[in-house]
């Protein structure tokens, strides 16, 4: 029996799935405790809606350059935030910080707080899940000094695909023919401008030349740690510095890059038997220097026939002294050759990259925190005071120099049988003002503090009691907010298990909330967890390792939602918007200012709730063969505030001018999520090779539960629809000649020509409008799910892990698809209706116009996103130890990998293709880590 249920493990391991708490549990057991709110908990007692990831584990096989990235792949439950929810709060041992400021080198384990009893301690702006990040600290011993050292180089892996000057020209007019006008261009204009005789006359810029740009990109990172201590004091510090260039090398763009460098360390001091203290510093210096040119975003939209960047000087006729004395006078003449323009164009990027200035991005931070922890078992066995203070300051602006810089429009002849400029028209002067400018110049201030008491008391060795009494606050100032962004809450946590096996958590707090009318600033929000694990009693000796079961739910009240488009901060939403405007006009041709409501008033406004239920399973079966954890969720949040127009007379409203509406915000709608979130590894020793598989993923389905609506059609509802809901036009193909429109709907989207896109209509009232836009599809992933495989086999480790993304949706509606008026021309207008195309055509006839009636959302220009990436490879050695027997050196690894590799999709190069921006970059890198 015991092989059968092996079999069954293992093919349970390759299909099923599970969040897994215990990344690498299988391979390594560093992790005793789990971070998880305001303390650290055994992992045997970690309850569900929490995943853990040991990060100096995961940096022994994997490096990587963020401290989030690739968390998807080890763990379940992320997608579009934690449990479907964006905004997660981001805390970094124990304060409100940023994730991006902490490198996976510094951090020792990422904990992912996502069930509402996990999260609740935090208080209200944490309802949406927290990201816990514990840095590394000092480790009791003899000095002790790690180095780290990669290399990386990128590689573009796309580039859109735009026509050349010919090719556009010939196209365009193709448009202008579709519009009913003449052609803009002649077939001799068209000639001249094809057969690159004279490129300078007849440009063809190509912005994404490799002329332009380098073959590959560059980057380079090096880290040092210091750790040792005694039992009285424990230290810990690093340092590290990386830069990375950039693509582009045009003018001043090869020295664009992108450095970090950062010092931080903590110290932990036991002052005696009940006093002890902890204290950590982190100062960081971040700068991105780019040269002032919007190479990329041109590439997108300037058309190639328009201006040459560059012209050789020698094409000015010699007897022309006054056109060749203007250009000898201009600063930026370059080998020979001057800066184009046009009067339609008086700059260019090439010449932007050379002679604009330049702009360097520069950012600080600096980061304190002070802990200290009081032993009171003098006053009662287990009574713990712990206090925490931290402040963070960060600061942004950017400096440079801004220039201006002439071109020059040639006129060109050829009266002499050879191409020659007869005369030059300049635009703009040098000048260089030589003054630095220092704009957008921004900080954040944060500080943290938080005061508890924990008791921990076990009694007759069975019976573990675990309290806590919370007072936890955190606020942030930025400039340009009067208002400071606020977090306030108590806390209580009364936890008991039963000798491991039943376990029962009341967790709460009590939020305070300034954005909400005096009266209802405060409220409660319970949670309640039962667990119990079976394998301590009626699965006890069986294939099942470890089993624990746990039950959740909780309701949290949050004011994060309470905000709105026109008030971005969220405060006074409560309270009625008078103002002076409008005009009224009377019979006597005399007039007089009205006083129009914004809002009404609503003094019951309240919380925002998340209302959730969630059920878990963790555990392993056969001596670890398998461990997973899966948990199904889901929650409600309720009373989203919105202006309901439904619940209030129509006469609350005034249409027409000057507009006036007395109606409030109201808690009104309700958001539900639903689904689950896995994680399993499979794990086992083949010969020498230590192989272990992961399967981490999650699947959720977001739909608007409530919703005030007052529409005439019911499949115009939202109400049971995605959130992120993608809605537009069902098409029908193109209209291929006149009597086709002449039977058809009346078309309310502007002019309609055959090759025009033909839409259904849905309501069948005779007409096409915004009525007959439908549901056709969600904007996000509702399942996402991530692969990892390690293989050990003496001192190699191999290391692989990839995504899938299934079920989302986007449009094809950026300029390189949405080509109308003079917007430059992609490769796919190639496929173009015509009349000759007509049977062949995937792509609308083309306009000079704004294509209104072509370019809006509808199915025709939708596009599976559904894709799987293997996103990371990794090869690393360690050198046999008895090299280095008699040596300071304790161990050297060396590694080479590749990041973004490959993508498999069926629309693979919209996907690995952008638009108006730098391209997607696939990299290698290799490096060492050594511990002397």
């Amino acid at each position: 029996m015991r092989h059968i249920y092996k079999g069954l493990a293992l093919c349970a391991a390759l299909v099923a799935g599970s969040t897994g708490v215990y990344a690498q549990e299988a391979e390594t057991d560093t992790l005793d405790k789990v971070q998880v709110a305001f303390r650290a908990v055994d992992k045997q007692d970690l309850m569900g809606g929490v995943s853990v990831i040991d990060m100096k584990e995961m940096a022994k096989k994997n490096y990587a350059t963020s401290s989030i990235e690739y968390i998807e792949n080890v763990v379940g439950g992320v997608n579009g935030g934690l449990w479907g929810y964006g905004d997660y709060l981001v805390v970094v041992d124990g304060m409100v910080r940023d994730a991006n400021n902490v490198l996976p080198q510094e951090i020792d384990q990422v904990t992912l707080l996502k069930g509402s009893a996990a999260v609740v301690l935090y208080g209200p702006r944490a309802a949406k899940g927290v990201l816990q990040i514990t840095t590394k600290r000092g480790q009791m011993g003899d000095l002790r000094i790690n180095a780290h050292a990669d290399m990386s180089i990128g590689t573009p892996i796309s580039f859109p695909k735009y026509l050349g000057s010919a090719e556009y020209m010939s196209y365009y007019n193709q448009a202008r023919i579709n519009d009913g006008y003449d052609k803009n261009y002649s077939d001799e204009e068209i000639y001249n401008f094809a057969s690159g005789k004279n490129p300078y006359r007849y440009p063809n810029f190509d912005m994404y030349d490799s002329q332009y740009r380098r073959d590959f990109t560059t980057r380079y990172e090096g880290i040092v740690e210091v750790t040792g201590g005694t039992e009285r004091v424990k230290y810990y510090t690093t340092l590290g510095y990386y830069r990375n260039n950039e693509l582009l090398k045009v003018g001043n763009t090869k020295d664009n890059f992108t450095s970090r460098f950062f010092v931080r360390g903590n110290m932990d001091v036991k002052f005696n038997d009940w006093l002890s203290a902890k204290a950590d510093a982190n100062v960081t210096f971040y700068d991105a220097f780019a040269a002032k040119t919007d190479w990329w975003g041109q590439a997108a939209t300037l058309r190639p026939h328009l201006v040459s960047p560059l012209i050789p000087i020698s094409f000015i006729e010699s007897t022309d002294k006054v056109s060749l004395g203007s250009v000898m006078n201009s600063n930026y003449l370059q080998n020979g050759f001057f800066f184009g323009g046009t009067q339609s164009n008086p700059t260019n990027p090439y010449a932007d990259a050379f002679a604009a200035g330049d702009n360097k991005f520069v950012s600080r931070q600096f980061q304190f925190n002070t802990e200290f922890d009081i032993n009171l078992a003098a006053l009662t066995q287990g009574l713990m005071f712990r206090a925490k203070y931290g402040i963070d300051y960060a600061s942004t602006y950017n400096q440079g120099y801004s220039n201006s810089y002439a071109t020059f429009s040639p006129t060109w002849t050829n009266y002499n049988g050879p191409d020659m400029i007869g005369s030059i028209t300049q635009y703009g002067e040098d000048k260089k003002t030589g003054q630095q400018y220092i704009s957008d110049s921004s900080y954040r201030y944060t500080y943290n503090v938080s005061g508890q008491f924990d008791w921990a008391r076990t009694f007759d060795g069975v019976h573990n009691v675990f309290a806590m009494a919370l007072a936890n606050a955190w606020q942030t100032q930025r400039n340009g907010h009067y208002h400071r962004t606020t977090n306030a809450n108590l806390g209580l946590q009364l936890s008991y298990n039963y000798d491991h096996t039943y376990y029962f958590d009341f967790s709460a707090a009590m939020p305070y909330s300034t954005k909400l009318p005096a009266g209802n600033r405060a409220a409660i929000s319970p949670t309640v967890t039962l667990g119990w694990r079976p394998t301590k009693d009626v699965l006890k000796d069986t294939f099942v390792d470890d089993l624990m079961v746990n039950v959740s739910g909780g309701i949290i009240n949050q004011d994060i939602d309470i905000t709105a488009s026109d008030n971005e901060d969220g405060y006074f939403m409560y309270k009625t918007i008078l103002q002076t405007g409008g005009w009224y006009s009377w019979g006597d041709l005399e007039g007089g200012a009205a006083t129009e409501f914004q809002r009404g008033d609503n003094y019951d406004m309240g919380f925002v709730k998340r209302k959730e239920f969630s059920v878990g399973l963790r555990g392993s079966l056969l001596d670890k063969l398998i461990t997973f954890d899966v948990n199904f969720f889901t929650s409600k949040m309720d009373g989203m505030l919105t202006r309901a127009t439904s619940l209030f007379p129509n006469y609350f409203t005034q249409t027409g001018y000057p507009t006036s509406s007395i109606i409030p915000y109201v808690n009104y709608n309700i958001d539900k999520r639903i689904g689950v979130d896995f994680s399993v590894y499979g794990n086992k020793k083949i010969g020498e090779v230590d192989l272990s598989l992961g399967v981490s993923g999650t699947w959720y389905k977001s739909t608007a539960d409530k919703r005030d609506e007052n529409i005439e059609f019911d499949y115009l509802s939202a109400i049971g629809r995605p959130l992120n809901g993608l809605w537009g036009l069902k098409s029908d193909g193109f209209f291929n000649s006149q009597e086709e429109i002449d039977a058809a709907p009346e078309q309310t989207f502007g002019e309609v020509r055959p090759g025009d896109i033909k839409y259904v209509d849905m309501n069948n009232d005779g007409k096409i409008d915004d009525n007959d836009r439908v549901f056709l599809g969600r904007w996000d992933t509702p399942f996402r799910m991530g692969l990892n495989l390690t293989a050990k086999w003496k001192n190699f480790t191999f290391f692989a892990m990839g995504n899938l993304w299934l079920g989302g949706h986007a449009m094809k509606s950026d300029s390189y698809w949405w080509v109308r008026g003079t917007g430059k021309y992609s490769e796919v207008v190639r496929n173009a209706w015509t009349p000759e195309t007509a049977a062949t055509a995937t792509y609308p006839r083309l306009t000079t116009t704004n294509g209104d009636n072509n370019f809006r959302y509808s199915d025709f220009w939708m596009y599976s996103t559904d894709r799987f990436n293997l996103s990371r490879v990794q090869i690393t050695y360690a050198l046999p130890s008895n090299l280095f027997e008699g040596s300071f050196v304790r161990g050297i690894d060396v590694y080479v990998g590749g990041s973004n590799l490959l993508t498999i999709a069926k629309e693979r190069k919209i996907l690995e293709t952008n638009i108006g921006g730098a391209p997607q970059m696939r990299s290698y890198n290799i490096g060492f880590r050594a511990s002397f």
